[in-house]
């Protein structure tokens, strides 16, 4: 996969992440809640204190490209609606995260390593299953024309197999593992 934006909130920016997206080749698009403390660096760079060379290079391209960024997300509405519309895509994939993952509130209770692992593996293999099995229903209604012809453009913008309002992770479930679900592979 190549990525050509990172979309974050405002706590996941920083000068140095604008320089390091620069060099990756990706634009850091954050949407900023704080954008009128946010500081446009257009006079000559200087150096404030004394640190590690790299970084202060880095920090000093960071600071000429978010330079640039602010100016474009306080121009272009359609960036910061892209930026909007981007990170409701991630905060939706987390609150599925947060529902399929509900024992101990999602949260990693323990810090040894071998159950944090244990416990990160069940969760993508529940995240996988979600998304497939979401997706295999979504390709069977769209599978007959008198649905698939009623999708609008938005419509098909907003589809998503990150859908878990239909699933009760809280009670018992009986797996028969002779019995295939009846969707189409």
């Amino acid at each position: 996969m190549e990525i050509q934006r990172q979309y974050v909130d405002s706590h996941g920016q920083s000068e140095v992440a604008f320089a390091f997206s620069h060099f990756l080749g990706f634009e850091l698009l954050p949407r900023l809640k704080g954008i009128a403390r946010q500081r446009l660096y257009l006079r000559r760079f200087t150096r404030n204190n004394a640190t590690h060379p790299t970084y202060l290079a880095l920090a000093e391209l960071g600071k000429a490209i978010k330079t640039i960024f602010l100016c474009r997300y306080l121009h272009e509405e359609a960036l910061r609606r892209e930026i909007h519309e981007g990170l409701n895509v991630v905060e939706n994939w987390n609150s599925a995260n947060d529902f399929i993952f509900y024992g101990e509130r999602g949260e990693f209770t323990t810090n040894q390593v071998d159950d944090q692992e244990l416990g990160v593996l069940a969760l993508h293999l529940l995240q996988i299953c979600l998304v497939y099995v979401n997706t295999l229903f979504i390709q069977e209604v769209l599978d007959e024309s008198a649905w698939r012809n009623r999708m609008t453009a938005e419509d098909w913008r907003g589809l998503t197999p990150l859908i878990y309002h239909h699933v009760n992770p809280y009670g018992r479930i009986e797996l028969d593992m002779g019995t295939r679900l009846p969707l189409a592979a």
